[in-house]
């Protein structure tokens, strides 16, 4: 049998589709956020970067940046094996620690990724918790979709952002059955935020624990950063609050917090913790450093909203069509995939912009777009730019622009 022939047939089929995904060869210069190095002959030597989901450019904070270059030279590169061979390293209980405070839990735990964590701690709920019922919004991430599937518990789908089909469903499960609400807080595609004392109510009200993934909030909402549900006073009356280091924090990991036995039970029984090498110490000091800024500093986010405002404003005086949400995820709508694809190469080769299509399977068939995250450190002139070679391209592919 020819495998690589069953391969060729299927990219090709990706490909006339205009779904197929190729990756822009960028570096990111330290200090110099958002502009990144571009190794692609056809574009400028240096482009902007409008689609990182470094949302607050943390990744490049020098507390951040020290942080990590110090722990390196105290304890070395890597974690050495799972936390279980291994060994905890200090640093990864200072930074539960300061993840459980900034959610207001017993305790938190860390993973490798934000889809680990999802992943495993799904899976391990869902199988574990007897004749467990696991309710999932429809617009559910990826990785909740997989720790659900994996977990083999009975599934139930309810309407995106729709507490009154939750309470339906709910209702109609037995009320002696284990009951798992599963959302986010803000949903990555469209940057709409769920009405989350709604769902927590609800939940509330069949006794169904609620499990919120607050993977692209964490850092960018509430006080101290502590997300959606700090934000609106709800992060005491949720059970397990899941996040991400990858994104506002700008290094790498994931985490769970929840009650003391909530995080223990996932430590012991999730193979996704268990059997995975813990993540480098030099990491989590810098996530660490990164939370405990976030903290106390609100200026990152102050600025960050200000540019997310004027670039809507852009927009909208352009009549350049974005999905209207009260987040910082712009999604400007082109609806065909060779043209999402078709512009996304043009800003790049002709305007040094360099912005990812989403198509399908991301997002539905029809619904293609480029999503924009404006962070604190894009220049007005940057936002300029943006709306100028968005609006010229408008013409040149013949996409519908919004009425005024």
């Amino acid at each position: 049998m020819d495998y690589d022939a069953i391969f060729a047939t299927q990219l090709n089929q990706l490909k006339e589709e205009g779904n197929y995904r190729i990756f822009a060869e960028l570096e990111r210069q330290s200090g110099a956020f958002p502009k990144a190095k571009s190794y692609d002959d056809n574009a400028p030597d240096e482009v902007t970067v409008w689609c990182s989901n470094d949302y607050l450019g943390m990744g490049q904070n020098p507390i951040v940046q020290n942080a990590m270059k110090d722990v390196i030279d105290s304890c070395g590169c890597g974690a050495g094996g799972t936390r279980n061979i291994s060994g905890t390293n200090h640093h990864h209980l200072l930074l539960e620690k300061e993840l459980a405070d900034l959610h207001n839990k017993e305790a938190a735990l860390l993973f490798t990724s934000g889809y680990v964590s999802n992943w495993a701690a799904l899976s391990t709920l869902g199988s574990r918790l007897p004749k467990a019922v696991i309710l999932s919004d429809a617009s559910n991430h990826a990785s909740m979709i997989e720790g659900i599937r994996h977990s083999r518990a009975e599934k139930v789908i309810w309407r995106h952002n729709d507490p009154e089909d939750l309470d339906r469903k709910l209702a109609a499960i037995d009320h002696d059955r284990p009951k798992i609400v599963a959302f986010e807080s803000v949903y990555s595609m469209d940057g709409d935020i769920c009405p989350m004392q709604e769902i927590v109510e609800v939940s509330e009200k069949h006794g169904a624990m609620t499990y919120l993934d607050e993977v692209h909030a964490v850092g960018l909402y509430g006080p101290r950063g502590g997300g959606v549900s700090e934000q609106l006073g709800l992060s005491d009356r949720i059970t397990l609050i899941e996040g991400t280091l990858g994104k506002a924090f700008g290094v790498l990991g994931g985490y769970i917090t929840g009650s003391s036995h909530l995080c223990d039970f996932i430590r012991s029984f999730a193979s996704g913790f268990i059997f995975t090498t813990a993540l480098p110490p030099a990491i989590a000091a810098g996530a660490r450093a990164s939370v405990a800024h976030l903290k106390v500093s609100e200026m990152e986010r102050l600025r960050q909203r200000e540019q997310v405002a004027k670039l809507r404003a852009g927009l909208d005086k352009a009549g350049i069509p974005h999905l209207e949400n009260s987040s910082h995820i712009i999604p400007v709508m082109i609806k065909d995939p060779i043209k999402c694809r078709q512009i996304s190469d043009i800003l790049m080769h002709e305007y040094g912009i360099y912005v990812q299509p989403i198509n399908y399977p991301t997002v539905p068939k029809g619904t293609e777009r480029l999503r924009f995250t404006p962070s604190p450190l894009h220049s007005d002139i940057d936002i300029e730019n943006l709306i100028f070679a968005l609006s010229t391209l408008w013409k040149q592919c013949a996409v519908s622009r919004a009425v005024a």
